[in-house]
């Protein structure tokens, strides 16, 4: 009689278990609009996703538009949204600041109107779309990000006004190979974030970046290797003014089309902020690179300066991160 109690608790504490992991594990879960995954949403994938896991999970997603408002929660981590195909896999929806709802009478505010937000860490995204669609009404994320080590690798991220918002102070981002558009501060935030190799199109005369880094972080944006292009009749882009006093912005061995002022930089409207914005330069080429125009209080790098900025050193100051190994 002992023995079969034993039995039946080792039976069913292994069908409780089973149960309990049927995605406890590093295999890859495919989303498809059409029915031929195990998801059709990217939302129901995400929520079958262990808290902490100590594996790398992959979230494989078909060709397809998702119309889908997206949190990847601060408990999720070593999570990879792989798209089957860049330009036609979409995530996508069309919230804007201005939106008005009876618990908000004078509209939802910039940052409630991400189309995806991450909150999680070691969250890596290739090959798809994120996209906020809606009317030119008002601020519109696209990403919103707080995690730390997230990496975006072959990505389009599309919006107008407030597209990329980095949205946590000492939290580290990669971009690699993407293409970002937008209207004005279209990359704006806290973070420290290193673009290569990225397409930056601006859709409208106004500004590419608003940096809000702390005065006790040492980097915030840094572009290299990236290309600036614009919007057909787009001919006046400034490439950043500080959303707050200590913003950091460098653009190094990039190509500046003829839309970048030849002053390169705005103070905001505001005086003070010349005396403490990080406006820096090296290398750059084309019609919007000329140094000479640049306004007094922004700086080029010099040859040995600039050799000091490398992903590593920037992404050193809270612990070591190498965004191409992941470690």
């Amino acid at each position: 009689m002992k023995k079969l109690i034993v039995l039946t608790t080792l039976l069913l504490t292994t069908l409780v278990a089973v149960a309990a992991g049927k995605y406890d594990n590093p295999d890859t879960l495919v989303v498809a609009r059409d029915g031929t995954g195990q998801f059709r949403t990217v939302d129901e994938a995400i929520e079958v996703c262990r808290a902490f896991m100590d594996y790398h999970k992959v979230i494989y997603i078909k060709k397809g538009t998702y119309k889908e408002k997206l949190i990847i929660p601060q408990w999720l981590q070593n999570i990879e949204l792989c798209g089957e195909d860049r330009d036609q896999t979409i995530i996508t929806y069309d919230d804007h600041a201005n939106i008005k709802t009876a618990e908000r009478p004078n509209g939802m505010g910039t940052f409630r109107t991400y189309t995806l937000r991450i909150e999680g860490c070691n969250i890596t995204l290739k090959n798809l779309t994120v996209e906020n669609n809606s009317a030119r009404l008002g601020q519109a994320v696209a990403l919103h990000t707080e995690g730390d080590r997230l990496v975006f690798v072959n990505c389009r991220f599309i919006g107008h006004q407030d597209t990329i918002y980095t949205g946590q102070s000492g939290t580290r981002l990669y971009f690699r190979g993407c293409y970002i558009c937008g209207t004005t501060d279209f990359i704006f935030g806290p973070s420290t974030a290193w673009f290569e190799d990225c397409t930056i199109e601006s859709l409208a005369n106004s500004y590419v970046t608003a940096a809000s880094t702390p005065q006790d972080q040492s980097y915030g944006y840094v572009f290299n290797n990236c290309r600036l292009i614009a919007a057909e009749g787009v001919s006046k882009v400034y490439l950043g003014r500080p959303w707050r006093p200590y913003g950091y912005t460098l653009f190094m061995n990039s190509e500046l089309g003829r839309h970048i002022c030849p002053e390169g930089w705005h103070n905001w409207n505001n005086t003070e902020n010349e005396k403490t914005a990080r406006y820096l330069e090296y290398n750059n080429r084309g019609e919007g690179a000329s140094a000479a125009t640049r306004v007094a209080w922004s700086r080029q790098l010099t040859k040995k300066e600039a050799q000091q900025v490398t992903p590593q050193r920037v992404f050193s100051y809270s612990s070591e991160w190498n965004p191409e190994t992941g470690f």
